[in-house]
C-alpha cells in the first residue's frame, strides 16, 4: 500500500482518486507545523500540498519514502525543489486546471465593461431607474485583440469567434501557420493598438511585457478601445492607462489584477466611474479549485505506479559522472538561450544547439533543456518554464528542437552554440567556458567576441569606421549610462561589425532609439543577463 498525506484542505471531490484506489491510502491532516510534519513524514511515499504547507528541505530528509509532492495549483514557491530535485523526490503541479475560468471570467469582465452592468446595477439598486446613461456596444463585428496567445489566450480567442468577433492576435511565439489554424490573424502588439475594438492580455509579467502598454501606446491606440487584464498587474501601465481614459481615447477597462496586491485604498481605479475592477478572481472557481486536485491526484498515482507522468517542475537525477562535465555548462547554457531569443526578431520556429569538443562524448539532455528553458523565459518568464516542461512548451508551440555534435571545437576545449531560426532571420551565439575567466561568450552571428554573459548589455551592429566607438560612448555618457567593458567584433576592416557593451543599468529606450539612428549605425538592442 501507498501512502499518501494531504497536510493542507483540498476537497474530498478533489482527491477522489485518491480514495478509490485499492493500493493508496489517504491521510488528511491539515495544518501541521513544520515539526509535526517532520515527525510524521517518513511513513509516507506522496505528500499533496496547497500554498499553506511550506515544504522544506528538512521535511524532505525526514521523508525517507517520499517519492513525489504534488502542489494543487500553479505555483511552487512553499517547496524547496533543489532539495527535492538532490533527493529525487519528483514535485508536481497542475498547470492547466485555471485555464477555463480564466477565460471565462475574461469574457465576464469584457462583456461587463461593454455593457457598464456593475454600474448600471448599482444605480438601480439605489433605487435609480436610468435607462440613458449606460449605452453599451456588441462584441458581435468588433476586432478582438489578444495579447499572449498561450493556453488562456486561446481560449479566449475560440470563444471570441462564436460571439462574431475579429480576433487579432500578438505572441513572441505565434508564427502564421499556427494563426491561421486557430482562426485569428496573426498581428504586432502596434497593429492591435491602432486597430483593436476590445484587448484583453494573456501574457506573464516579465521585464519584456512590463507596461507593454503605456503611455506610447496609448498615443497611437483607436479611440473608444476597451481594455480587460485578467493576467498579471504591471502589463499596461496603470497610470497611463488612467489618463487615456480621463482624455477620452480608452472608453472602459476591467481589471482582475494590480501591480499591488491588494491595492492601496484610494487606488484611483476603485472609484473610477469607466473601470470595473475585481480581487483576482480569475482562477476562483470551485470545477478550477477540484480541477487542480483532480490533477495532481492523477499524476501522483501514475509517479508512484511507475507510470508515464507529465507536470512535474524539477528533473530527476542526473548520473554523476554525467552531472560533472554538464553543471560547469548550466548558467552558460541559459545564458545563451536568453541572449539569442532577445537577439532574434519574428516567432521561433527552430532552434539548433551544437556541442562541439569534450561535450559531444556525454548526454547533454539535460543541458539542452537549460538552454531551452532559457530561451522561452525570456518571453513566458520563468515563473512557467522549467527544466521538465521546457521541451513540452517548445513543441507546443511548434518549435523544432535540432541537437548536433562534433568533437572538434574551434580551438576551444568547448564550444556551445545556439542558432535560432525564425520566418525573418537566422542568429547564432556561441560560448565556452575559459580556465580563471568563467563563461564568455565567444560568438555572435559570424562575429567573434569575448564577453562575460552578465548583466546589461548593449549589442550594437555598425559599420567599421573610425569615430563609431567615440560617438557612441558620447551618446551614452550624455545620458548617465555608464561603460563598464567595450568589445568590437569585425571580419573585414571597414565591413560590417558588431559592437557589444557591457553598462552599468537598464539603457532608456529612447537612447536605444537615438543610437540606431546615428550615422553608421544599423541596429542597438538591449541584451539583459
Amino acid at each position: 500500500m501507498f501512502k499518501v498525506l494531504v497536510s493542507d484542505p483540498i476537497s474530498d471531490l478533489g482527491i477522489q482518486k485518491l480514495f478509490d484506489a485499492e493500493d493508496v491510502m489517504v491521510d488528511k491532516k491539515p495544518g501541521l507545523s513544520e515539526d509535526e510534519l517532520v515527525a510524521i513524514i517518513g511513513e509516507y511515499d506522496a505528500l499533496l500540498v496547497r500554498s499553506q504547507t511550506t515544504v522544506t528541505a528538512k521535511v524532505m530528509a525526514a521523508g525517507k519514502q517520499l517519492k513525489v509532492i504534488g502542489r494543487a495549483g500553479v505555483g511552487v514557491d512553499n517547496i524547496d525543489l533543489k532539495a527535492a530535485t538532490e533527493r529525487g523526490i519528483i514535485v508536481i503541479n497542475a498547470p492547466d486546471g485555471n485555464t477555463i475560468t480564466t477565460c471565462e471570467h475574461t469574457f465576464a469582465m469584457m462583456m461587463a465593461v461593454a455593457r457598464h452592468i456593475p454600474q448600471a446595477y448599482l444605480k438601480t439598486v439605489s433605487g435609480v431607474w436610468d435607462r440613458k446613461s449606460f449605452l453599451g456596444v456588441e462584441l458581435r463585428g468588433k476586432v478582438l485583440g489578444v495579447l499572449g496567445m498561450g493556453r488562456i489566450g486561446g481560449e479566449v480567442a475560440k470563444r471570441a469567434k462564436a460571439f462574431g468577433m475579429k480576433i487579432m492576435a500578438y505572441d513572441p511565439f505565434l508564427t502564421e501557420d499556427r494563426a491561421e489554424k486557430l482562426g485569428v490573424t496573426l498581428s504586432s502588439v502596434d497593429e492591435i493598438v491602432r486597430q483593436a475594438d476590445f484587448m484583453t492580455v494573456h501574457t506573464p509579467l516579465t521585464p519584456e511585457t512590463r507596461h507593454m502598454i503605456g503611455k506610447a501606446q496609448f498615443e497611437v491606440m483607436k479611440p473608444g478601445m476597451r481594455i480587460v487584464n485578467c493576467a498579471r498587474g504591471g502589463i499596461i501601465d496603470e497610470g497611463a492607462l488612467l489618463e487615456a481614459i480621463n482624455e477620452g481615447i480608452v472608453a472602459g477597462a476591467a481589471f482582475d489584477v494590480f501591480e499591488v496586491e491588494p491595492p492601496a485604498k484610494d487606488h484611483p481605479f476603485l472609484s473610477h466611474p469607466k473601470i470595473i475592477v475585481t480581487p483576482h478572481l480569475g482562477a476562483s472557481t470551485v470545477e478550477a479549485q477540484e480541477n487542480v486536485a483532480i490533477d495532481v491526484s492523477e499524476q501522483v498515482l501514475h509517479i508512484l505506479r511507475n507510470e508515464p507522468f507529465s507536470n512535474a517542475v524539477n528533473m530527476p537525477p542526473i548520473p554523476a559522472d554525467v552531472l560533472n562535465k554538464l553543471q560547469p555548462y548550466f548558467a552558460l547554457g541559459e545564458q545563451l538561450g536568453s541572449f539569442a531569443a532577445q537577439l532574434t526578431e519574428g516567432a521561433v520556429t527552430e532552434i539548433t544547439v551544437n556541442y562541439s569538443g569534450d561535450l559531444a562524448e556525454v548526454d547533454t539532455q539535460p543541458l539542452t533543456r537549460h538552454i531551452i528553458k532559457g530561451m522561452l523565459s525570456h518571453h513566458l518568464g520563468s515563473e512557467q518554464v522549467n527544466l521538465v516542461n521546457s521541451m513540452h512548451l517548445s513543441k507546443l508551440r511548434g518549435i523544432n528542437i535540432v541537437v548536433q555534435k562534433s568533437h572538434t571545437a574551434k580551438g576551444f576545449t568547448n564550444l556551445l552554440s545556439v542558432s535560432l531560426r525564425s520566418k525573418n532571420e537566422e542568429r547564432r551565439v556561441a560560448g565556452t567556458l575559459l580556465n580563471g575567466y568563467g563563461a564568455r561568450i565567444v560568438q555572435i552571428d559570424k562575429f567573434p567576441v569575448d564577453v562575460a554573459p552578465a548583466g546589461n548589455l548593449i549589442l550594437v551592429s555598425h559599420n567599421d569606421q573610425p569615430g563609431i566607438i567615440g560617438r557612441v560612448g558620447t551618446l551614452l555618457g550624455s545620458n548617465d549610462v555608464n561603460i563598464a567593458t567595450m568589445q568590437v567584433g569585425r571580419q573585414l576592416v571597414g565591413g560590417s561589425a558588431v559592437m557589444v557593451l557591457n553598462v552599468d543599468k537598464a539603457v532608456p529606450k529612447e537612447v536605444l532609439a537615438e543610437l540606431s539612428r546615428m550615422d553608421g549605425l544599423n541596429n542597438a538592442k538591449e541584451i539583459i543577463l
